[in-house]
């Protein structure tokens, strides 16, 4: 016997509308589970509700099947099995009947079909169920082949099952004919690893009173070829080929056990499996290739923990529910010590994870490093392939709260594990800004030397300069006299002074311009330009001297008193200003050496930053690569699946024409048909009045 699903509205023989679903849906609809190790894990949570029916484990492991050699899937457990119409119910669409059971995971009744079309191609059930209630025990077999839909191009989801009866001995229990019950076990033959009824019936021996087995064969393959689970990098897992087992990540694994099920999760089923459930009924078991899974509880991983209460908000601000609320254990990891970029919180929802290490701030530096969170949140609801939630308000006051709560816990605990604190750096700048006003202060003294210097100069060369206009204003001049004779060998001696004065002055002030912070300036701009000012009218003196007469007496006693007054200057500030500059340089160069010191600290300091931020932004960079190329294999499927719609459609159009021109067709055959018969009935009226 078939059981059909049909997409269009059709008319049935009674009458009533159903639904038509088309065997490329099955494809589109596996594709909601992005992540493989997600289809196991809705296989897992429909054992784990198994519980309630007497369900004592769950194995999952790898067979081959016999006709081609090929490997295949098999999921099994012990709970209550299934009936012949819960069998229907199962494979149908959209059909659940727990999802107003309370505590169990499963409500959307979509879960089986869409995690095993995303693991393999076809999928074959055996179940067993006991009877209740004056009913006897069942057995069930029934497969959902896309091969079979497609390589005979059924335009209808066609499930062949065949059921099974316990009197005495097993019999055959058909629903509706004998020959579609034969027909169906034909089909599952020809299209499953079984060759025979009695290889079938072999596999209910590894089921006791109760139980179900399914076989998930043909499965898929990566785009080079290979299958995309891996069952030979570890004999006791199964792990996921590409992007997702980084090998990076397996070797900080092993260097950091407290931190393994970050570095893993996303490629081995057993450790995703580990953390899956926040706990496990005592006598449930969940073994992977013949070794049980030991469950795992990431507060286990944590210290420094602290416990905090999150109470779900309506938006007028009153909660949702007094007695609902969600308890958060934070902490940093174990390894946290080592400063390795791992953070997250482990959101569950109904015992089962949801959200594995959602990361709820994403710090430029090292914000957040080490801190891991679990919380268990019931009040908001799960997408339908639960690895996300509903994007709804209340998620996003959850991850609100989230990352103030980390921002505050990395706040308030981040120097226990060798992290800086925010008093440290302000005392430090603290420091460096007396550093600087100290600085400054010397500065400023040095600056206000070097201007009474200028000043002098400027002076002396205002006078030198009037003297000189002077002289060549004179009618009468012969060669110079005496004292200008004096000046003008001592002009270039006080120049030399000045400037072996000022240039000491200056390199140690341009020393210590280099080495000031940035918020402290220092003039040094007079000391570079005394020296030209003190040498300018030495050299047009000379010039002036050598093709003009000698100046007259008023000018030459002029000249006497300027230079006596200019010696006088030049006397006290010279001997000032060695005086001054003797005192300054000690002070200066242990200045110097502190700062030497200080920047040499700052240099380390830096250099350490930088190296931290440089690994930030490699593992930013590469976490990026490996978001755009998760993107491009999403774009890559999107694409695929809208050709498979487009092509759907197209067929679906197709079918509806060809449908709708048999209908014309038949309406035209019944019109003239009824045309027909009225001519007859008229004939025999007209027959019947003679």
């Amino acid at each position: 016997m078939t059981f059909r699903l049909f997409c269009n509205f059709l008319l049935s023989d009674s009458g009533m509308e159903h639904v038509r679903v088309h065997p490329k849906f099955l494809h589109s609809n596996a594709t909601s589970h992005k992540w493989a190790l997600g289809a196991f894990a809705e296989l897992l949570d429909n054992s784990l509700d198994e519980v309630m029916n007497g369900a004592t484990f769950v194995n999952i492991d790898m067979i081959e099947n016999n006709k081609d050699g090929t490997r295949m899937l098999l999921v099994e457990d012990d709970g209550g099995g299934m009936n012949p119409d819960k069998m229907r119910h199962c494979m149908s669409l959209g059909y659940s009947a727990k999802s107003k059971v309370k505590n169990t995971i499963g409500q959307y009744g979509n879960g089986f079909k869409t995690s095993t079309m995303r693991l393999g191609a076809d999928v074959l059930v055996f179940s067993r169920s006991r009877g209740t209630e004056g009913t006897r025990t069942t057995q069930s077999i029934g497969m959902l082949s896309y091969t079979f839909l497609r390589s005979t191009n059924k335009e209808d989801i066609i499930v062949p099952m065949i059921d099974y009866e316990k009197e005495q001995e097993w019999e055959r229990k058909a629903r509706t004919t004998g020959t579609d019950w034969r027909i169906s076990l034909e089909t599952i033959i020809q299209w499953s690893p079984y060759s025979t009824e009695a290889e079938l019936i072999q596999e209910f021996g590894s089921i006791g009173e109760q139980g179900t087995r399914i076989v998930i064969y043909n499965l898929w393959e990566d785009d080079e070829g290979e299958l995309e689970l891996d069952f030979d990098a570890d004999a006791n897992d199964i792990q996921i080929r590409g992007v997702n087992r980084d090998q990076k990540n397996i070797q900080m694994a092993n260097q950091f056990p407290n931190s393994k099920h970050f570095f893993t999760y996303r490629h081995s089923l057993r450790s995703y499996a580990s953390i899956l459930y926040l706990w496990l009924p005592d006598n449930f078991r969940m073994i992977l290739r013949g070794i049980e899974i030991e469950h795992h509880n990431i507060v286990n991983d944590l210290m420094l923990k602290k416990q905090l209460t999150y109470k779900p908000a309506m938006a007028n601000g009153f909660p949702k529910d007094t007695h609902m609320a969600a308890t958060v254990t934070i902490g940093f990891v174990k390894d946290a010590k080592h400063h390795i970029d791992i953070q997250g919180f482990n959101v569950y929802h109904k015992n089962r994870l949801i959200k594995p290490f959602w990361r709820v701030w994403t710090a430029a530096g090292s914000g957040g490093r080490g801190i891991i969170g679990v919380l268990e949140v019931n009040f908001v609801e799960p997408a339908h392939d639960k690895q996300d939630f509903e994007r709804t308000n209340c998620l996003a006051r959850l991850e609100a709260r989230l990352n103030r709560m980390q921002k505050k816990y990395w706040s308030d605990n981040r120097h226990r594990i060798g992290y800086r604190i925010d008093s440290e750096s302000t005392s430090s700048g603290t420091r460096k800004r007396g550093q600087s006003s100290r600085r400054f202060e010397k500065g400023s003294q040095k600056s206000i030397y070097l201007q009474r210097i200028k000043s002098a100069d400027r002076s002396c060369s205002d006078l030198i300069n009037k003297n000189i206009d002077a002289s060549m204003s004179s009618p009468v001049m012969t060669k110079p006299s005496a004292p200008n004779r004096e000046l003008s060998s001592r002009t270039p001696q006080r120049a030399e002074m000045s400037a072996s004065t000022i240039r000491p002055e200056r390199s140690v002030l341009h020393s210590l311009s280099n080495t000031s912070d940035g918020d402290t300036e220092i003039a040094i701009t007079p000391s570079r330009s005394t020296s030209p000012t003190l040498r300018t009218p030495e050299k047009s003196f000379r010039k002036v001297n050598t093709s003009l007469p000698s100046p007259s007496l008023d000018g030459v006693k002029r000249s006497e008193r300027i230079a006596a007054r200019y010696q006088s200057k030049e006397a006290n500030v010279t001997t000032n200003g060695e005086r001054q500059s003797s005192v300054d340089a000690e002070a200066v160069i242990n200045q110097l050496k502190e700062e030497n010191s200080s920047v040499k600290e700052r240099i380390l300091m830096v250099q350490e930053s930088l190296s931290r931020e440089l690994q930030i932004e490699r593992d930013k960079n590469k976490y990026l690569v490996e978001r755009l190329e998760d993107v491009q294999r999403q774009l890559d499927t999107a694409k695929k699946e809208q050709e498979a719609t487009i092509e759907l459609f197209a067929e679906e159009r197709n079918f509806r024409d060809r449908e709708e021109e048999n209908l014309k067709k038949k309406l035209r055959d019944a019109s003239s048909t009824i045309q027909d018969l009225k001519e007859k009935l008229n004939t025999a009226q007209n027959c019947r009045k003679r």
